[in-house]
């Protein structure tokens, strides 16, 4: 096995695929990088067995072999060399040595037979869109995902594809969020699937902003994304997404229209002086007005008035202001527009002319 390469050509795709590799292995060859070349190029492969991520690359002075490498220190030596350089690897025995100008290193190796890749899988339906809309509705959403709860199901992101559209769903059991995007081709038939945490994570950090189209295909047990050079496969949750739509407050008809920059300003201010542990907020809305109050066991207090949008009279309602923040980061408008319905009810957070992005926030008794 041999290649040349450009450093910042295999730095590139180095960056797109380490970050799978857990640091932690209960496996030796997990902490390695699969690296197949071939007529083609050479694809770099990495997996925890949940997630695989494989990248592929154009190369020169090529020769045919697969071996596995540490993937870290690959990664760390590529990243220290000096731009511009070109990077030459080769295998000879069970070592790989890469060389780089007047730099040598030697990094030792395991067969590639005992990497684990995933089988092909039994695609279901394949829909394609935007790279750039794929990666928005993630960021407005992920943000709500729960971390190491014992309910093992919220901790990833609900794709819930329908007859034409695709929306990602994430909640902690304290608040949701959700986002829709329309597709340009109907599907066969609805699906829903959970992704891991992890995976959403990686192909968050795998997208740009671009015009790039990208493939989801959905499989039994798979969610494989395919974007020019990069081929991410992801196991789903093996659970059931509650039932969200109940979550989102029917008659919250009592509407609050503030400026998020606005609010969001006041929000962190006021945080600065609510518990600490519960990060408690209370709403005081009426006409025209929304005042922010918050407390902390020190009998310390903080008031904020703003400007708002309503007819709404003498409505109190307590939030834990770190999920008000994450939601109003997530909307993309000059406006946001608040809908409750009484003082013990969730808030539901919107643009006040579209309902493809809506946040739900449970109240909070203080």
């Amino acid at each position: 096995m041999r290649f040349s390469i450009q450093r910042e050509t295999l730095l590139k795709r180095l960056q797109q695929v380490v970050g799978v590799v857990e640091r932690r292995q209960t496996l030796p060859v997990l902490a390695n990088l699969l690296l197949v070349v071939d007529s083609n190029g050479v694809t770099l492969t990495a997996t925890d067995l949940e997630v695989e991520m494989c990248a592929r690359t154009d190369a020169d002075d090529l020769v045919a072999g697969e071996v596995t490498v540490p993937a870290r220190k690959l990664f760390d030596i590529c990243r220290a060399l000096p731009d511009g350089c070109r990077i030459k690897m080769e295998r000879s025995g069970e070592r790989v040595t890469v060389v780089a100008g007047r730099g040598r290193y030697t990094l030792a190796t395991l067969p590639a037979s005992e990497f684990p890749t995933v089988d092909s899988i039994e695609l279901v339906e394949r829909v394609s869109l935007p790279e750039a809309t794929l990666k928005d509705l993630m960021q407005r959403t992920s943000f709500a995902m729960a971390n190491q709860d014992v309910r093992y199901y919220l901790n990833g992101m609900l794709f819930d594809l329908r007859e034409s559209s695709l929306r990602c769903v994430a909640t902690d059991g304290h608040r949701l969020a959700m986002s829709e995007a329309k597709l340009q081709d109907k599907v066969s038939s609805p699906r829903h699937v959970i992704v891991p945490r992890k995976g959403i994570n990686e192909l968050q950090g795998l997208f740009e902003s671009g015009d790039a189209v990208v493939e989801l295909e959905f499989a039994r047990n798979h969610l494989r994304v395919r974007r020019e050079g990069v081929t991410f496969t992801s196991k789903l949750v093996d659970g059931r997404f509650p039932d969200y739509e109940a979550v989102i407050p029917i008659g919250a008809d009592k509407e609050v229209r503030v400026q998020r920059s606005d609010m969001r300003d006041a929000l962190q201010r006021a945080a600065i002086l609510s518990n600490e542990k519960y990060r408690g907020v209370k709403l005081e809305v009426s006409p025209n007005k929304l005042r922010i109050v918050a407390h902390n066991p020190e009998q310390e207090e903080a008031i904020e008035e703003i400007e708002a949008r309503t007819g709404v009279s003498e409505l109190n309602v307590g939030f834990n202001v770190n999920y008000l923040l994450d939601a109003l980061g997530a909307i993309e408008a000059d406006e946001v527009l608040l809908c409750l319905r009484d003082g013990q009810s969730s808030c539901l957070l919107r643009k006040p002319d579209s309902d493809d992005t809506r946040h739900v926030v449970m109240p909070l008794r203080l």
